[in-house]
């Protein structure tokens, strides 16, 4: 389809905006002329640099519909979730869904499937798989390297995923919270390009230095924009913006868009935001996606002003996908895939016999990754250790959902619940069911209803029971996004009404069990010193 459109076009790459009218013949820009007058403005569609698709629970042909209505265009996407499932199988499931999409899906090699070894996964990549995908046209990247230590100690394996992707010339993308001095260094001297796991400004600081590029992250649990945005005007060459995880109702509301919005309205340059929303990705990764020149694909979007960033249009390869907030792009089938052997739970298996008066008890910080770790005196009912919701510490359970174990037990303060339970079979990087609880009745039923589905989100208090299945690999939905939102916003106001304050509950419980982030987590085989990367007890000696 050849057409030509009217607006004020910003051209990022020259730091100008102007009246144009501009030709696109067979989805790509054929010309550029200036003219007098003309309304509204035209830019580059918006990349997310690192986003889980898995975590939106939705498919990646149900995410792109939602993302181009807010004017993304393209993706960083690691597939990391599904493959710690169901291996090479999941990888595959979402390539082949993406391609029925005129959406720009940029999928990586999942690095880290186990994220480590002290969890229990559903599958394994080792590196010989990994280059596998790395040869593969439609694998961009080496996605994220969680396993730090093992870069800095030169574990073969590691390197020798590092080594495929240099081979290969694609990216490599990093993940070191909290990684500073020397360490950050030769983490990223190994060959590392990004990171988006900086929560302090310090910590970017230094790992720009050493020539690594960060992702500003605002997702649904993680939210690092506060922190970061100024490095926006500081250093716009170096920037870009993700959203790692985001589920269905917040990606209802908004999308890179919204960071965009809010950036301009916390008085970033212009231009500025835009190389870090537009540019960046595109140039870093190599993506197949226009920047509004001459010979690009006809990949852009029209907004409203340059201030709200309203999109009301979205072009794909010239093709108008959205308009005024509705998608034109049509729903795609799915086959689906999964991986869910572990049988229901008994009662007696969430008892924790006291072996002490004192419990070591992760501490769930709102809106971070990381989580804190105190040790508390412990609640004694009848010789087993209980929740303690007086002073919001509630047990917390993960059942390995790869095989009938029993399952483990700790305890967690910041969720906020005065009664009930809930359990959730998205659990990174492994993806067991985890759960929190007032009391091991309604635990037990949260955790035997997400079981039953072989995979989803469920809220019990006192026999009530609501539920969200989970029927792809038990992380993603096959209805749409505006359904999976509706009845995720269901579970969501529920855990709320039981006493949790936290922004994102489900969220915030899925990364309790994300042992690569410090400090204090838990797997299916116990607790985890995130720091020293070792197990530790749940019951510590008075001094």
């Amino acid at each position: 389809m050849n057409f030509t459109l009217q607006s004020n076009l910003v051209d990022v790459h020259q730091r100008l905006v102007f009246p144009a009218e501009i030709t696109i013949a067979q989805g790509k820009i054929e010309g550029i002329r200036r003219i007098e007058t003309a309304r509204g403005f035209i830019l580059p569609g918006f990349v997310d640099s690192h986003i889980h698709i898995e975590s939106s629970m939705l498919l990646p042909s149900e995410f792109a519909r939602v993302a181009v209505i807010h004017g993304t265009v393209a993706t960083v996407s690691d597939p990391h979730e599904i493959a710690n499932v169901c291996g090479m199988a999941g990888i595959e499931l979402m390539l082949r869904n993406a391609a029925q999409t005129g959406f720009k899906f940029c999928f990586g090699a999942p690095s880290c499937v186990p994220a480590t070894g002290f969890e229990t996964a559903g599958a394994t990549l080792d590196s010989k798989q990994v280059l596998q995908l790395l040869e593969d046209p439609r694998i961009g990247y080496l996605s994220e390297v969680m396993n730090f230590p093992g870069v800095l100690n030169g574990d073969p394996e590691v390197i020798a995923k590092i080594e495929a992707a240099k081979k290969m010339g694609k990216p490599i993308d990093g993940h070191a919270p909290g990684l500073r001095g020397d360490d950050a260094v030769n983490y990223i001297r190994a060959g590392i390009t990004t990171d988006h796991e900086c929560y302090s400004k310090p910590e970017a600081l230094e790992k720009i230095a050493a020539g690594c590029k960060i992702a500003i992250r605002e997702g649904s649990a993680a939210r690092n924009f506060a922190a970061l945005q100024s490095l926006i005007d500081e250093f716009p060459a170096d920037c870009m913006f993700c959203s790692d995880d985001k589920h269905p109702d917040e990606l209802l509301m908004g999308h890179i868009d919204r960071l965009v919005a809010r950036a301009i309205g916390e008085g970033r340059e212009l231009m500025n935001v835009l190389q870090v929303a537009c540019v960046n990705p595109v140039n870093h990764y190599g993506l197949d996606v226009g920047l509004l020149r001459v010979g690009d694909p006809a990949d852009f979007i029209l907004v409203e002003d340059l201030v709200g960033f309203k999109v009301l249009e979205t072009y794909l390869d010239g093709v108008l996908v959205a308009k005024d907030g509705d998608c034109r792009m049509p729903a795609v089938e799915s086959e689906s895939i999964n991986r869910f052997d572990a049988g229901p739970i008994k009662q007696p298996q969430l008892q924790i016999k006291a072996a002490s008066e004192r419990i070591r008890v992760i501490k769930a910080i709102d809106g971070q990754l990381v989580t804190q770790s105190s040790v508390e005196d412990c609640k004694i009912d009848r010789g087993f250790a209980v929740s303690d919701t007086a002073r919001d510490i509630l047990k917390i359970a993960v059942v390995n959902r790869y095989a009938d174990v029993e399952p483990a037990l700790g305890f967690v303060s910041g969720f906020g619940l005065k009664t009930g339970a809930f359990a959730s079979s998205v659990a990174h990087d492994s993806h067991n069911v985890i759960a929190v609880g007032t009391n091991d009745l309604d635990l037990q039923a949260a955790i035997n209803a997400v079981i039953e589905q072989r995979g989803g989100l469920a809220v019990v208090d006192a026999g009530e029971q609501l539920v969200l299945p989970l029927a792809v690999a038990g992380l993603i939905s096959m209805e749409s996004c505006e359904a999976v939102a509706s009845r995720y916003s269901l579970l969501d106001r529920k855990v709320k009404q039981l006493g949790s304050q936290l922004r994102a509950p489900f969220m915030t419980l899925s990364f309790m069990a994300l042992l690569v982030i410090p400090s204090l987590k838990i797997s299916d085989r116990g607790l985890f010193d995130g720091s020293n990367f070792e197990f530790v007890s749940l019951f510590v000696d008075r001094d």
